[in-house]
């Protein structure tokens, strides 16, 4: 059975050139109508029960957007690819959130197109289970031919000794097809800043990225495999030494079509950085680590570019001296609670880090991520209160995706500054705490010949520390506070109770009649029996 298609563009010419394009049958599929605006859509959704629709974002009746939100409430299976030469973030990121196949922008590529659909259709079989057991077994052996090959992949990230590596060996362990030639290593870092709505965005752009890759790679290289992480895309590259600027000038093309794609998404800026090509398997792993720096350099060079054979100037010295004096700023400001003087501690480092000469981007990558496993540490150290222990692992995650030093050092301050604020509330809490305590217990104690030294001792504290506590958190000290909740229930006696003046001065924690009336006058400007008759 076919899949049913559904075209919507509110050119006809738009349209014809979508249906002209593909080989429909050769992929499965049949296009079922063709609506010129998202009313006409709609009622295809409902009559003609499609499993693709191909819109535009932006069309009269419903744009693409509501066209997608009203179609998933008729058919929530109903998958969707998005066209269009409209080129606004927010209509990308709504696509992607309703879970569209792919976003596509004009002028329309077969290749990219024939690629989607090819992947709409394999999803549709696995979802509805028409796939016969040779399928599903091709597909198994696929699957773990691709974690095989990943697997040399996690081997280079993890260091493990390449130099022993052979070209049979590679190829018979991890279903390579390897010839003599260049080895070479790519990562296209896709930098998109740090606000979380992007997350959503990275996978869909891993996928344009591959697409690209594999477009205007693929024919270049005798074998080339991807590995995603995050948010970058790294390539192993094998190629005959012959097609070496060949290779460099499609790279160079991978960027000017991701600088095309890169404006559906709002923010994101793409980088290439290149590792040496080596000319044997054992050199992959050298070659990770140039591309791993020459993709850091981005923040010195700018991002935008393919910038490869770094030469790195070692600035450890350098920055040693800015970390310890860091280290000693930021225990100072905590050790006082001081948050003004913790991120001046921060933004004095990015200064710091700033001056000095030939600093590279993988030394600035390490200052920030020491810098802020510092701050973590220190806080420990201090024993101030720290709910939010995984700060070091969200912000290796965000930092990793800012183009730029200040933007990575703006994202740090950014989160010390929401720490230091959680941290002062809950040791103002911690304050408060031991002050609820002795209200509460002053309260329920009032009437009895209760001290300084008893209300401290509730509250955990020596009675001098605890006095001036007390004092700065309520503004009373412990005789005013304690004076003003007996008088307050002295007037609802002599209100509500027809007992005498002694028995109330009793009953308030009072054992002389004369200190009482003397106090109850100086807080009401009253005798006691003046202000009985008041309310009788």
């Amino acid at each position: 059975m076919l899949l049913r298609v559904v075209i919507a563009d509110d050119e006809d010419k738009v349209c014809q050139l979508i249906y002209g394009l593909i080989d429909w049958e050769a992929l499965g599929m049949e296009v079922a109508g063709i609506a010129h605006n998202g009313l006409e859509a709609l009622e295809m959704v409902e009559s003609l029960k499609p499993d693709l629709m191909i819109t535009d974002i932006r069309m009269p009746g419903y744009d693409g957007l509501e066209l997608i939100e009203r179609s998933k409430a008729v058919s929530d299976t109903l998958e969707f690819i998005i066209i269009s030469g409209y080129r606004h973030f927010e209509y990308a990121q709504h696509a992607i959130k309703y879970g569209v196949g792919d976003y596509l922008l004009k002028p329309i590529k077969k290749e990219e197109l024939t690629h989607t659909l090819e992947q709409i259709a394999e999803k549709h079989k696995l979802r509805t289970e028409r796939i016969s057991k040779e399928e599903r077994l091709k597909m198994r052996l696929q699957s773990d031919i691709d974690r095989l090959r990943a697997n040399l992949f996690m081997e280079v990230m993890q260091k493990h000794d390449m130099e022993s590596l052979t070209l049979e060996k590679v190829n018979e362990d991890y279903h390579y097809h390897f010839r003599e030639g260049c080895f070479q290593v790519v990562v296209v870092k896709y930098d998109c800043g740090v606000d979380e709505q992007y997350d959503s965005s990275i996978k869909v752009l891993e996928e344009k990225v591959v697409q690209i890759m594999n477009r205007l790679l693929g024919n270049e290289c005798f074998d080339m495999e991807h590995f995603g992480l995050e948010n970058s895309s790294y390539y192993l590259l094998n190629y005959d030494p012959a097609h070496k600027k060949q290779i460099r000038k499609q790279l160079k093309e991978v960027l000017d079509e991701l600088s095309v794609q890169k404006s559906a998404f709002g923010y994101v800026e793409f980088t290439i950085g290149a590792g040496d090509a080596a000319d044997r398997i054992g050199g992959i792993a050298e070659s990770y680590e140039n591309a791993c720096r020459a993709a850091a350099e981005r923040l010195v060079e700018g991002t935008g570019r393919l910038i490869d054979h770094v030469e790195i100037h070692d600035q450890k010295e350098h920055t040693d001296v800015l970390l310890s004096a860091f280290n000693k700023a930021m225990d100072q400001a905590l050790e006082v609670l001081n948050k003004d003087a913790v991120l001046r501690t921060v933004s004095q480092l990015e200064e710091s880090v700033g001056s000095i000469p030939e600093i590279n981007g993988v030394d600035i990558i390490a200052v920030v991520m020491e810098a802020c496993n510092t701050y973590v540490m220190l806080v420990k150290k201090n024993q101030l209160p720290f709910s939010n222990a995984g700060i070091p692992e969200k912000f290796e995650k965000y930092a990793l995706r800012c183009g730029k030093p200040d933007e990575i050092f703006r994202y740090l301050s950014d989160l010390i500054s929401e720490s230091m604020d959680s941290i002062l509330k809950d040791k103002q809490e911690e304050n408060i705490r031991p002050i609820r305590q002795a209200k509460q217990y002053i309260q329920q104690n009032y009437m009895k010949s209760i001290t300084l030294d008893d209300v401290s001792s509730v509250a955990g504290f020596n009675a001098t520390y605890f006095s001036s506590l007390f004092k700065k958190e309520t503004g009373s000290n412990f005789v005013e506070y304690l004076s003003e909740i007996r008088m307050n229930r002295a007037k609802d006696l002599l209100k509500e109770t027809n007992m005498s003046i002694a028995a109330v001065c009793e009953a308030v924690g009072y054992n002389d009649l004369k200190h009482f009336t003397k106090s109850f006058k100086k807080a009401t400007g009253i005798k006691p029996g003046e202000y009985r008759k008041l309310y009788s």
